[in-house]
């Protein structure tokens, strides 16, 4: 049982769906040219390496539409927070500071056209704080100062996802497609719990 504070890190990738066009293609040859796909987001915390949240989407919803979807099945402290460029902008931000509160360390890396606020000379926010960093000491610094690079263990997850779960969901519905990838998560969990080495105090 977690007890926080975690250190979430989110990402999303792309699940094949077996559905009947796959299997017309597998039976009778018959080329379908669409693929369905379905999308699964998971959060992970950087200390215990558990994946703490998931859902699954339509393909076509955007990364930041299913954030609060994720926050909102995390009932411990958030103290950092870190994600890929797709969550750079205000509504993800604003969302962040109201569910986790606003002493929560934000770390998304802005684009590279991005440019301080206003305020920033006077009363800058932390992301006029990372742009500023970016262009003094490069964004590679940046991202090891941060932690930002940090963020490479949850696409190894998803790596380990394709690999143990599989890139396919087997279910035909969508109801049943999400207690699948529910399953996967709590696979992968197990098998993170088990490979962690315990620590004992010599005698």
């Amino acid at each position: 049982m977690l007890s926080g504070p975690v250190h979430l890190v989110v990402d999303s990738t792309g699940l094949k769906v077996f559905g009947e066009g796959e299997w017309l293609e597998n039976k009778h040859k018959i080329k379908v040219k669409r693929k369905r796909w379905r999308k699964l987001h998971i959060g992970l915390d950087l200390v215990s390496g558990e994946i703490i949240c998931s859902d699954l989407t339509m393909d076509d919803v955007g990364d930041p539409t299913a954030l609060p979807g994720l926050l909102g099945q995390i009932e411990v402290p958030v103290e950092r927070f870190i994600a890929d460029g797709a969550y750079d902008g205000s509504p993800s931000r604003n969302l962040l500071e109201t569910r986790l509160d606003e002493i929560v360390e934000i770390i998304i890396p802005p684009p590279k056209t991005a440019v301080q606020s206003q305020q920033a000379a006077h009363n800058p926010t932390v992301r006029d704080r990372h742009i500023a960093e970016i262009e003094t000491r490069g964004r590679m610094t940046w991202q090891k100062s941060t932690g930002y690079n940090r963020r490479s263990r949850i696409e190894t997850q998803m790596g380990r996802w394709k690999t143990v779960i599989g890139p396919k969901l087997k279910a035909r519905n969508f109801d049943n497609q999400t207690t699948e990838t529910k399953i996967g998560v709590r696979v992968l969990n197990q098998m993170s719990e088990l490979g962690r080495p315990e620590f004992r105090r010599a005698a």
